[in-house]
């Protein structure tokens, strides 16, 4: 893999673009606790980026940077080319960043197609008086949102719930309403909590083709955290590890399964 300022291409001969997301020198302290130690590492156009690392290597403390809700006490977050000033949920979702949770966080009461059209939200631009009369603008914003979740809903394969209250609904089935509540805003940039937590064999083999369709055909760039390492390796083009708060490895699935810090850190294994 040849990386320069202007991307790479992968060993399936995917193109993969510029920097998109650069994290620059990242720290971020609770109190006296550093969850996260000086940390630089970029997210690339069009790439599927894992973050791993044991539990409490500061994985989700990141994806919560990346997207938004903390903000660094040092360290800069630049975003296409620009440094990201804090900004509230719904400014980084209009700049195209969604994300899922590691605890699913639907509407419970709502069905599913009611909770994919919740991602539209930050889509519409018709006032609350048009949306009450909805009529004109408010009519066809309705309609062409209601499109775009249905398409997604199909993508996903989830027609035979779309009516059914997310609460009646398996935990799998559930992971993947979220994931169809994120793609509904059409995001840039994807951000997936351990995407697999809780899932048996045959559910995680869905959302990992689910993943790779999204990040395929619609050009999606993705960074999730994840715990199956063989989901990671499978899935991921370039791998981020964390370890109390450092960074202790970051480079292609093989780079990261050969370095001798993670295994001895997260993999487990020594060398002979």
């Amino acid at each position: 893999m040849l990386d320069t300022e202007q991307g790479y291409v992968t060993a399936d001969g995917r193109t993969i673009g510029g920097v998109v997301m650069d994290m620059r020198n990242i720290t971020l302290r609770f109190g006296g606790v550093e969850a996260i130690k000086n940390i630089s590492f970029d997210i690339r156009e069009g790439e599927i980026r894992a973050i791993i690392g044991p539990n409490g290597a500061g994985k989700s403390s990141m994806l919560n940077v990346i997207s938004g809700f903390y903000v660094p006490q040092e360290g800069e977050v630049w975003f296409r080319g620009e440094p990201r000033k804090p900004m509230k949920p719904f400014e980084v979702a209009r700049q195209g960043i969604a994300r899922t949770f590691q605890n699913i966080a639907l509407f419970e009461g709502m069905t599913v197609l009611d909770n994919v059209m919740t991602g539209r939200l930050t889509q519409m631009k018709s006032g609350l008086l048009s949306q009450a009369i909805w009529r004109g603008a408010a009519e066809r914003e309705e309609v062409e949102n209601r499109e775009i979740c249905e398409k997604v809903i199909d993508f996903l394969e989830i027609q035979h719930i779309r009516k059914t209250p997310v609460a009646r609904l398996p935990y799998g089935l559930k992971k993947r309403v979220e994931l169809a509540r994120a793609l509904a805003s059409e995001p840039k940039l994807l951000l997936l909590d351990e995407p697999m937590a809780g899932m048996n064999v045959e559910e995680k083999e869905d959302m990992s083709r689910f993943i790779l369709s999204v990040n395929d055909e619609f050009g999606t760039t993705i960074a999730l955290i994840e715990h199956d390492m063989g989901v990671v390796m499978d899935l991921s083009d370039r791998v981020v590890v964390m370890d109390y708060g450092k960074k202790i490895g970051d480079g292609t699935p093989d780079e990261v399964r050969n370095n001798q810090d993670v295994i001895d850190a997260y993999l487990g294994v020594s060398h002979d």
